[in-house]
C-alpha cells in the first residue's frame, strides 16, 4: 500500500500545515504551478515527490520537472499534467491518447477547483486536489490523500485550510 499526498498550484507557497500531511505520506505528487522551486525542495528533503510544471512555471522548474508524467504506482496507471481538462472535457493534448490509451488515474491542477470524478467512458478516475497555495481567487487551500494498494484507489479524503 503507497499512501499518497496529492497537492496543485501552491504558486510559491509552502507552509507548516502542508509539511505535516507530507512527513504522513509515503509520496507526494504535485500537479503543477509550484511557483519557486523551495516548495518542492521542502518536499524532497521529507518525502519522494512526483511532480509536473504548470504555467506559471519558469525555466528552472521545466528544466527539472516534465509538462507529463506517467508511471505505475502498485497496479495503477498514473497521468499528471497541469492542464489536461476533465470528463468529459479533455483539452487537444489530452484527448487522443485518453481515447486511445487511457491511464486508470487521471490528475490535472489549474483550475484550483477541487474535483474528483469518474469518466466511465475511459475507465479513469480524474482528480484535481484544487490549489494549496495562497495566490488565486479560490477562498479555501485545499489538497487530496488517498492510497493505492494492488490496483485500488481507496481512503481519499480532503484536506482543507482556512480560508486564506
Amino acid at each position: 500500500m503507497t499512501r499518497i499526498l496529492l497537492l496543485s498550484d501552491t504558486h510559491s507557497y509552502i507552509d507548516d500545515a502542508i509539511l505535516k500531511y507530507v512527513k504522513q505520506a509515503d509520496e507526494v505528487w504535485h500537479a503543477g504551478d509550484i511557483g519557486d522551486l523551495q516548495v518542492t525542495d521542502a518536499i524532497k528533503a521529507l518525502k519522494p515527490l512526483r511532480a509536473v510544471y504548470g504555467n506559471i512555471d519558469n525555466a528552472e522548474a521545466r528544466v527539472e520537472f516534465p509538462e507529463h508524467l506517467r508511471f505505475m504506482c502498485e497496479g495503477v496507471d498514473v497521468w499528471i499534467t497541469h492542464i489536461g481538462g476533465h470528463p468529459p472535457k479533455y483539452n487537444m493534448k489530452t484527448r487522443e491518447i485518453i481515447q486511445t490509451n487511457p491511464p486508470k488515474l487521471f490528475i490535472t491542477g489549474h483550475s484550483h477547483i477541487l474535483k474528483v470524478m469518474p469518466d466511465k467512458r475511459y475507465n479513469l478516475l480524474h482528480m484535481n486536489p484544487g490549489a494549496a497555495g495562497k495566490h488565486g481567487f479560490h477562498k479555501t487551500r485545499t489538497m487530496l490523500r488517498f492510497t493505492i494498494d494492488k490496483n485500488t484507489i481507496d481512503n481519499l479524503e480532503v484536506i482543507e485550510f482556512s480560508k486564506r
